[in-house]
């Protein structure tokens, strides 16, 4: 049976603890990735959905970072009303790595990261811009729009499969399909 060994927790920049444990599974190449760069596949997003969602926890978001066979870290965002603690990110770590052994979406070594989305929280669907909407944000995309990659704006909303910003006053829809990263620009 794969157990994980117990690494402590890391406190980034933004102060957001991280609860890591570390998989040594056999190394294999698994996804490759054509749309969002930093968003897990959607069946392991859904095998993740279900376990988290009955613990009571919102799934902001899974990320699977790193390139196959040269150490990946599993990113799992959660949150709920009354605000994420290092208890919550154990239990839920604890919960996810006996559903990950038995299920093995995963047929590689990966790190389990599971941490609250800090005050620069990721937009990973629609549904995050719509409800942050008046927030300030910067959109990173997969391709270039008119020689930009980078966009730092207000979030308008989202229509017909964009994500309106107001930068520097002027509306610009930046297609959903093409945003690799999304973050809320926090405010002090």
């Amino acid at each position: 049976m794969k157990s994980p060994e117990f690494r402590g927790f890391l406190i980034f920049p933004s102060g957001t603890r991280v609860f890591r444990s570390v998989w040594k599974w056999a190394v294999c190449p698994f996804f490759c990735f054509w749309g969002r760069m930093r968003s897990a596949p959607d069946e392991l997003s859904s095998l993740i959905e279900r376990t988290v969602g009955p613990m009571g926890y919102e799934l902001v978001g899974v990320e699977l970072a790193g390139r196959a066979g040269h150490g990946r870290t599993l990113r799992v965002y959660i949150d709920k009303d009354e605000g994420i603690t290092l208890d919550d990110c154990v239990a839920v770590s604890h919960q996810l790595s006996g559903v990950l052994d038995v299920e093995d979406p995963i047929p590689e070594q990966y790190e389990l990261e599971v941490s609250s989305p800090g005050l620069d929280r990721p937009l990973f669907r629609p549904e995050h811009f719509e409800r942050f909407a008046g927030e300030r944000a910067h959109v990173k995309l997969m391709r270039a729009m008119d020689g930009r990659r980078n966009f730092e704006g207000v979030i308008k909303g989202v229509a017909d499969g964009c994500v309106i910003l107001n930068v520097d006053g002027q509306e610009v829809a930046l297609a959903f399909d093409n945003i690799g990263t999304a973050r809320l620009v926090p405010t002090f």
